[in-house]
């Protein structure tokens, strides 16, 4: 049975040991992969998409954005449940995929990343060559 590669693995270990901490409001995602790509969706309500920053450094992809309190002289807050402030989600990835073409699209409060697999992680079938066995027989 053929296992498929997913640069994936290390991320579920990756967000347990650092993104649970209550001083960095977590990202809730769903991840698939859908043909060649990966697709991650984050969910991001209410914050700025001007303040979306996706970067990748050492095979760490790390999305952050800030979501802003409601301010003002004459508030009163009669409740105040919404997270403010910066969130921050990390996945390890592999080198299986192709991080200078990943895609990013906030839209209604998700964000989409689009990660290609590599060309060089992509299943191949490999061609078998044979060589010519026929013999020539001489009759003397």
């Amino acid at each position: 049975m053929v296992s498929r590669y997913d640069p994936f693995r290390e991320m579920e270990r990756l967000f347990n040991s650092t993104m649970r901490q209550a001083s960095s409001p977590v990202l809730p995602m769903d991840l698939y992969r859908d043909g060649d790509k990966f697709v991650a969706i984050l969910e991001m309500p209410g914050v700025d998409p001007d303040t979306i920053d996706i970067d990748v450094e050492d095979r760490t992809l790390t999305v952050r954005a800030e979501r802003h309190s409601v301010e003002g002289e004459d508030i009163e807050w009669l409740t105040h449940e919404r997270p403010t402030g910066t969130f921050a989600r990390q996945l390890s990835v592999g080198y299986g995929v192709a991080l200078d073409k990943i895609e990013a699209e906030y839209n209604d409060g998700l964000l989409t990343l689009t990660i290609p697999v590599a060309e060089e992680a992509k299943p191949r079938k490999i061609a078998v060559k044979s060589a010519s066995t026929a013999k020539t027989i001489d009759h003397e």
